[in-house]
């Protein structure tokens, strides 16, 4: 199928500018106009119709469905790290929350590109991305290269981080209490690389490790199951902002002092600034999604992947064992 990114190739052109000398809706000068028309004539363009140009240049659409288990705050700072980096190339952002918003007849019309976050390691998204035909780039790495440009903070190398860290302190018995359950029943591909990471460090330094989805509600069910396993973490990992602050409290409610008795290491968006922490760079990956979907859109190749390296910040909340 051909693209406004192939006309404008063709006729050397911006794909905007393509839309405003197909459309009319701009002012264009007659030897542009006379370009772009050979070019779509030439390869056989058809704009979709109702649409300038198979979407309006200068929308991209987000899918970013608010499902059980997403912390609400995270995905708004991702998703306005993404609306700030698109104004900064004069485009609009049309924001899909509902499941189905990629499954409209067509696509999400007015956009002519999209950027998908919380993505799965299966995301049943891909296929109905790949039958777009629109220029799309993941937030998120799923379980085999999908064909589409994908960046993530690496999540699998920061799970393995925090537990390097951890072991150099000398910890013996670390957990990593993370998201709901439901996010690992969806094999959200942020909780499960983490995963991984975590137990195959604790693995290699040969620590007692295990792994607990916890909804904020159970943070106190949480700290009591913790202190009573045998043998006892004398180190947490958590992976879920709205858990941090109620466990930390449940914690010192119980007596434990953070980190003379408990240290705790955080992986998220939202870390106060007394725990040490893999901050995800959400504003990094907002703009980085946004000049790689821009990028797709106009021609020059993009990188199929790009990891973000973790970098943990040492502050007040872990301690040697």
């Amino acid at each position: 199928m051909v693209r406004i990114t192939d006309v404008a190739r063709r006729a050397g052109v911006s794909p905007s500018t393509v839309s405003y000398a197909l459309s009319g809706k701009r002012p264009i000068s007659a030897e542009t106009r006379r370009r772009v028309e050979e070019a779509a004539r030439e390869l056989g363009y058809r704009p979709q119709p109702g649409l300038p140009a198979h979407g309006a240049p200068n929308v991209l659409a987000v899918a970013a469905p608010l499902r059980r288990g997403v912390h609400l705050p995270a995905m708004m700072r991702l998703t306005q790290s993404v609306v700030t980096a698109a104004r900064g190339y004069d485009h609009d952002v049309l924001l899909l929350t509902h499941e189905e918003g990629l499954n409209r007849p067509g696509g999400p019309a007015p956009a002519h590109a999209v950027l998908v976050v919380d993505v799965g390691l299966h995301d049943p998204r891909l296929p109905v991305l790949r039958s777009l035909h629109r220029p799309a780039v993941l937030i998120g790495l799923p379980a085999e290269p999908p064909g589409l440009p994908c960046v993530d903070l690496d999540y699998r190398a920061a799970g393995e981080a925090c537990v390097h860290h951890l072991a150099r302190l000398g910890h013996r018995a670390v957990a990593l209490a993370g998201p709901p359950p439901e996010v690992y029943l969806r094999q959200t591909a942020s909780a499960r690389r983490l995963v991984e990471g975590f137990t195959a460090a604790a693995d290699r330094h040969r620590l007692a490790s295990s792994v607990h989805p916890a909804e904020q509600s159970g943070a106190e069910a949480l700290a009591d199951r913790l202190l009573r396993a045998h043998p006892a973490p004398t180190a947490v990992v958590v992976q879920n902002d709205a858990l941090l602050v109620p466990l930390l409290t449940a914690f010192r409610q119980r007596g434990r002092r953070i980190p003379q008795d408990l240290s705790v290491l955080a992986v998220g968006t939202d870390v106060p600034e007394t725990v040490s922490a893999v901050t995800v760079p959400s504003a990094q990956l907002g703009a980085l999604g946004v000049e790689l979907l821009l990028r797709e859109r106009t021609g020059p190749a993009v990188p199929g992947t790009t990891l973000l390296p973790p970098r943990l910040t040492e502050r007040g909340s872990t301690g040697h064992a």
